[in-house]
């Protein structure tokens, strides 16, 4: 059921600058940011000049060298008294390799209405109509019920943890709802998986490659792992927005030649999980399956969690969801459409350390996302400028008690993330 325009609703989507959103984002996918190495500085920079412009003077964080983060807001809370909304979005994107693409993964062409260029879904694009929804309540000269604060991070591709967890460990995040840019093709996407990689170690006995029944061959009993582990049916309830959860088994690498029967061989697996999976149910799930082969921890192989990330959610009948929703309905004619995502994003960590409503919604579909040729609609971002400056214009959630220790749930997360 779609939502009747508003006044409001109508002087922002006349209101919106086609150029202005395709510019940013244009601007953003021409500064280089991916990750591995990462660097965001200059992004950082350019940005920093355009919030100077909305008389907005932010705070770089930079818990490495190189590795920055803004974060920028349109007034104190403390002082004014009005809620906080948070937009997080992350600076750096995955690598790329400009032999393969049709398109400069630098140059920010449009063709046909698609925007090109390396994180012009994942999430230039979305950041760029995310500030300029505040600039078009600004020139529309609405007063806005709440202060609006960006968190424009690094790190976001490897984990996170020199951007929003950085944030998160200083305390810097303090917020009533979060707003995540993130592609989801302006669906809500209320609900992402969690993921756990591990390392298998198996181990044997070597012998000649001319007589391997005298040995005992940890290829062969990596080999049974990979079949009972890869993309199998796990015991579970399936979860109505993530489905079920999966295993791939990515990678393998054992054995020193072909005339000698292997001693060790090694498999790296990522296991995607759902809400309220742990660590320990993820691993021990493993392990018993492992065992179907007769094979034994510690005796036949070994196993190490190398990074562990629980999955999150937000309740569908949130408030935050529903206003979030009926501004998404609004300002495009369409239902709001809710989903969930397969892979984890920073939302994680506002919602289940910080206990902040959180709702991804962006501009850009996933399908694209990391892919060569990577693009996003002009259209969709002219959308997302719409509905991120009715969010802001209407926005009155209850403001959350503010101590530094409030709200911070339990939180596992292990080494590093690539989502």
């Amino acid at each position: 059921m779609t939502t009747v325009p508003t006044p409001t609703t109508r002087r922002i989507r006349a209101a919106v600058d086609v150029d202005d959103v395709v510019g940013l984002t244009r601007d953003l996918v021409r500064i280089r940011s991916e990750n591995p190495p990462g660097g965001e500085t200059e992004v950082v920079s350019h940005l920093q000049q355009v919030f100077d412009g909305l008389g907005m003077r932010g705070e770089v964080v930079e818990p490495a060298p190189g590795r920055q983060s803004l974060v920028v807001g349109t007034g104190d809370a403390e002082r004014s008294g009005k809620p906080v909304l948070l937009v997080n979005g992350h600076l750096d994107t995955v690598s790329v390799r400009p032999e393969a693409w049709r398109h400069d993964p630098f140059g920010g062409a449009v063709h046909h209405g698609r925007l090109y260029g390396r994180g012009s879904a994942d999430m230039k694009g979305g950041v760029a109509a995310a500030v300029v929804a505040l600039r078009t309540c600004r020139e529309l000269g609405i007063e806005l019920p709440c202060e609006v604060v960006f968190h424009l991070v690094a790190d976001e591709e490897l984990g996170g943890r020199l951007g929003t967890a950085a944030l998160v460990e200083r305390g810097l995040v303090r917020a009533d709802a979060c707003l995540d840019p993130e592609p989801t093709g302006m669906r809500l996407c209320l609900a992402e998986r969690g993921l756990l990689f591990a390392r298998i170690l198996t181990r044997g006995v070597p012998a000649h490659g001319s007589e391997p029944s005298r040995g005992r061959s940890a290829v062969i009993s990596a080999a049974g792992i990979a079949q009972v582990l890869h993309d199998n049916v796990y015991p579970q309830t399936p979860h109505p927005l993530l489905g079920t959860t999966t295993c791939n088994v990515g990678a393998i690498r054992g054995g020193s030649g072909p005339n000698v029967v292997p001693e060790e061989c090694e498999l790296r697996i990522d296991r995607r999980m759902l809400p309220g999976d742990t660590v320990d149910g993820a691993l021990a799930g493993i392990v018993d399956r492992i065992s179907s082969l007769g094979l034994t921890r510690g005796a036949d192989y070994e196993i190490e969690v190398e990074t562990f990330c629980e999955a999150s959610e937000i309740d569908g009948d949130h408030p935050f969801v529903s206003e979030v929703a009926e501004a998404t309905s609004a300002m495009t004619g369409r239902p709001a459409e809710r989903t969930g995502l397969p892979f984890t994003t920073d939302a994680r960590f506002m919602r289940n350390q910080l206990g902040i409503p959180s709702v991804v919604l962006g501009p850009g579909e996933l399908a694209v996302a990391h892919t060569v040729d990577e693009y996003v609609e002009v259209d969709a971002l002219v959308e997302a400028v719409g509905v991120y400056a009715l969010v802001y214009s209407s926005f009155t959630g209850t403001k959350r008690l503010r101590d530094t220790g409030l709200d911070r749930r339990h939180h596992t997360d292990v080494g590093g993330t690539i989502r």
